[in-house]
């Protein structure tokens, strides 16, 4: 906003679709933005896109425990306060696998990921002016659930059941750092809904396909789906959880969305993370 000092802004999966998008308006502001991406020469062709010094690539491989906790190093050595954490980092994974930590890939990158920035950087949020943290998942949606028997997926994996899990894990990320006493830090859960965000992660060529023609007529420009990102960044929403699908609030007494399901799964993540 006009008269606003620059904000520092970090974007998990930024070199893609939304994060991208979002990166690129952030810098227009004269913010200064940090985007975290595994891939070298996507990170490379966003830096000469924006031909802008306040944009920093950070690759890293944020399925590893490892990795993560070293772009958090590296940013909490740059900056001594963060005011906006967007996430967005995903990609669909066809067949099981195990990152080098033994988990689940989906579980790793699409929620452990998000809760080790969103815990380990608040330190940096709450020392920001107005700080918040925007995790873009699937809020709002009632498919999928925790697996809490097998939440590795050891037994019976399929793409679409690891996604919905992780999307469910995301949903209780945002409760559980809500309810922490003292965090400055305002989360807000958002699905923005079929966006034309890049197919690049489905490797079936059948389904990269199917989803290209589909989007072509019926998903929402990423342009779109980002300026509510935008916004809240300049002013995040007073309350410490908000939940938004498709730019209406969700029920926070949806099942989806339960208090103990997330005490419950913040507290396996911990001793998950007490073994690493």
């Amino acid at each position: 906003m006009p008269g606003q000092p620059p904000k520092t802004v970090i974007i998990s999966g930024g070199t893609d679709g939304m994060g991208r998008a979002t990166a690129l308006a952030r810098l227009a502001t004269g913010d200064h933005v940090t985007v975290i991406g595994s891939s070298e020469a996507k990170g490379r062709a966003l830096l000469d896109l924006a031909a802008n010094p306040n944009l920093r690539f950070l690759r890293a491989d944020l399925s590893s425990v490892a990795e993560t906790e070293r772009v958090v190093a590296r940013i909490a050595e740059e900056h001594d306060s963060v005011d906006a954490l967007a996430l967005f980092a995903n990609r669909v994974s066809p067949k099981r696998k195990e990152t080098a930590d033994g988990l689940e890939f989906t579980f790793a990158l699409y929620y452990l990921s998000r809760y080790l920035l969103s815990h380990r950087l608040r330190p940096l949020l709450d020392a920001g002016a107005d700080p918040v943290i925007i995790n873009v998942a699937g809020v709002g949606t009632t498919s999928g659930r925790i697996l809490w028997e097998d939440p590795q997926l050891t037994r019976r994996y399929g793409q679409v059941r690891a996604q919905l899990q992780a999307g469910r894990a995301n949903d209780l990320l945002g409760v559980a750092f809500a309810n922490q006493a003292g965090s400055k830090a305002r989360y807000v859960l958002y699905h923005p809904g079929f966006t034309r965000s890049g197919t690049g992660s489905l490797q079936n060529p059948l389904v990269r396909g199917s989803v290209e023609l589909l989007a072509k007529f019926f998903a929402r420009p990423v342009a779109d789906a980002v300026q509510p990102i935008v916004r809240w960044i300049d002013r995040p929403p007073t309350d410490p959880l908000s939940a938004i699908d498709r730019g209406k609030p969700v029920d926070k007494t949806l099942k989806t969305l339960n208090p103990d399901d997330a005490a419950r799964l913040a507290a396996y993540t911990e001793d998950l993370l007490r073994g690493r």
